[in-house]
C-alpha cells in the first residue's frame, strides 16, 4: 500500500516534505514510461474515475484523462453543460448519484472554495482537486516543480520568482506552499491591485514591486496567466501597462542568470505575460510542464489509490 500520510490531494499547504517527495520520485518513473514506445501500464486496471469539472479547462481535463488512461482505469468525463446541474441538481445528488454507479476516484475543478474537501467529506471516494476558485491547484504546482528538479537537480535552495495576478492565482498559492517545504525560496512579484489583500497568509515569501529588482538571481521565472475573467472591478487600466511593468520580457531576462528556467500554466497571453522571444526561447521550459503534467497526475493518482510502482 501507499504510504502517503494524505487520503486525499486537496491542495499542498500542510502536505509534508516525504510525501512531496514521494510524489515526485514516482513522477519521475512515470515519466520514463512516457518515453516508452508502450506508454501504458495496467496499474489502476479496474478502477473507475470520474473527471468532474465544473469550470472549463482543456489543458487540465485532458491532462488528467490522459494520466489516467496511461494507467489503464476507466474513464468518465463529466461536465456541467450537459449534466443535470443546469436542472437544479444539488453538488451532493450530483456526487451521490455518479459514486451509485461504484466509481474510485473523483477528480475535481469548481469555481468554488473548498468544494474538493466538501465532496470528500460527503464520499466514500478519493477526491484530487483539480482547480478550486483562488485557493489552489495542486498539481499543477507538483509538475513546476518536477520540471524545476528535471532541469536543476533539485528545489533546495533555490529560487523562484512568481510574476503576475498573485490575488486571483492558485497556481501560486500551491506553488508557495510546495516549494517552500521542499526548501525553496519564493518571491512573489505584481500590481498592488493584483495581490492579496491578507498576503501575509501566504507565509515565509518575499514581496517586490520592480520586476527586474524580482528575477535577479531567480533560479526559474513563473509567469502566472492574468486571470481576465475574475477581473470584473477593472483591476488593471489596460493589457499593455501590465505588459509595460511586468511582462517578462527579453530585456526582464537579461537581469537573470543565463540559466533561469521560464515557466507558465498556460494558456500565455503573449505579449502581455512573456514576450513570445521568451515564452519559445532557450531558457523556455513550458512543453517540459506539459509533458510532466501527464506523469505528476499519474503519480498522483496511483499512489492515493494505493499503488506502489512496478511499471
Amino acid at each position: 500500500m501507499s504510504s502517503l500520510e494524505i487520503k486525499h490531494l486537496f491542495g499542498l499547504h500542510g502536505v509534508s516534505k516525504s510525501d512531496l517527495r514521494q510524489i515526485l520520485d514516482t513522477a519521475k518513473q512515470f515519466r520514463a514510461v512516457l518515453d516508452r514506445p508502450v506508454k501504458k501500464v495496467p496499474s489502476l486496471r479496474g478502477m473507475t474515475v470520474v473527471n468532474l469539472f465544473f469550470e472549463n479547462s482543456t489543458r487540465t481535463r485532458t491532462s488528467f484523462e490522459l494520466a489516467e488512461k496511461r494507467l489503464s482505469a476507466d474513464v468518465v468525463n463529466f461536465t456541467t453543460s450537459n449534466s443535470s446541474v443546469q436542472k437544479g441538481e444539488t453538488l451532493v445528488d450530483t456526487l451521490r448519484n455518479i459514486e451509485s454507479m461504484k466509481i474510485d476516484i473523483v477528480v475535481v475543478r469548481h469555481k468554488g472554495t473548498g468544494v474538493p474537501k466538501f465532496l470528500a467529506e460527503h464520499s466514500n471516494a478519493i477526491v484530487v482537486n483539480a482547480g478550486d476558485g483562488a485557493h489552489e491547484h495542486p498539481t499543477q504546482a507538483l509538475l513546476d516543480m518536477l520540471t524545476i528538479e528535471e532541469k536543476l537537480g533539485t528545489l533546495e535552495n533555490k529560487k523562484i520568482t512568481i510574476v503576475g495576478d498573485i490575488r486571483h492565482s492558485r497556481v501560486a498559492r500551491s506553488n508557495i506552499w510546495g516549494m517552500t517545504t521542499m526548501g525553496a525560496s519564493v518571491t512573489l512579484c505584481g500590481p498592488n491591485t493584483l495581490i492579496p489583500r491578507n498576503k501575509e497568509l501566504l507565509g515565509n515569501v518575499t514581496w517586490e514591486s520592480n520586476v527586474e529588482r524580482a528575477v535577479q538571481d531567480a533560479d526559474a521565472i513563473i509567469a502566472l496567466r492574468l486571470q481576465k475573467e475574475r477581473m470584473d472591478d477593472a483591476l488593471l487600466p489596460s493589457m499593455r501597462e501590465y505588459r509595460n511593468f511586468f511582462g517578462v520580457t527579453d530585456k526582464v531576462l537579461s537581469q537573470a542568470k543565463d540559466s533561469t528556467l521560464i515557466m507558465h500554466p498556460g494558456p500565455i497571453n503573449r505579449g502581455v505575460e512573456l514576450d513570445s522571444d521568451v515564452a519559445d526561447g532557450t531558457h523556455s521550459v513550458i512543453l517540459d510542464q506539459v509533458t510532466n503534467g501527464v506523469a505528476v497526475r499519474m503519480s498522483v493518482l496511483f499512489l492515493l489509490s494505493g499503488g506502489r510502482f512496478n511499471a
